[in-house]
């Protein structure tokens, strides 16, 4: 008979959470302008929303958002779930210990395949890290209409030391 060990999964503390969410979402200004709120933070998974305004539209006619607001939304995504699963990793450091980690936290590669337009109240946006390095996170990234339609997905490499 072989035994199986079960790990409890990894749960952040409110403050690593609040402080994360205060980053991405106030603090990078860029992320602000977009809209761009944090639902959830796991480490292997991050989710968030964005709601749609007159600031995104990138078709004046059809009222699409913009290329560069999906790829920019994408990007934060990934960085967040690089975040997230370093700060999952590093759970015997401080909160705001592992947070410094993110200073390190840099784009390499993006992708974005772009499916179908983008067009409704609001989007969700989610991103895993599909291999996380000592130097190098890979990750993929969705970009959903509000009814949960697919309507563009990304793949992104990040520098994480």
């Amino acid at each position: 008979m072989s035994k199986t060990t079960t790990t409890a999964p990894v749960v952040f503390e409110p403050e690593f959470i609040a402080v994360l969410k205060d980053l991405f979402e106030e603090k990078i200004v860029f992320n602000k302008v977009l809209g761009l709120k944090i639902e959830d933070i796991r480490p292997e998974r991050v989710t968030a929303r964005i709601d749609m305004k007159p600031d995104l539209i990138g078709h004046y006619q059809h009222g699409r958002v913009h290329g560069g607001v999906v790829s920019a939304a994408l990007d934060a995504m990934g960085g967040l779930a690089c975040v997230a699963a370093n700060g999952a990793r590093h759970m015997n450091e401080e909160p705001l210990q592992r947070l410094q980690r993110f200073a390190k936290l840099g784009t390499i590669d993006l992708r974005i395949d772009y499916l179908r337009p983008c067009v409704g109240e609001y989007f969700k946006l989610s991103a895993e890290v599909l291999r996380l390095g000592s130097r190098v996170a890979n990750t993929r990234m969705a970009f959903e209409g509000a009814d949960g339609k697919l309507l563009c997905v990304g793949a992104g490499a990040y520098i994480v030391s």
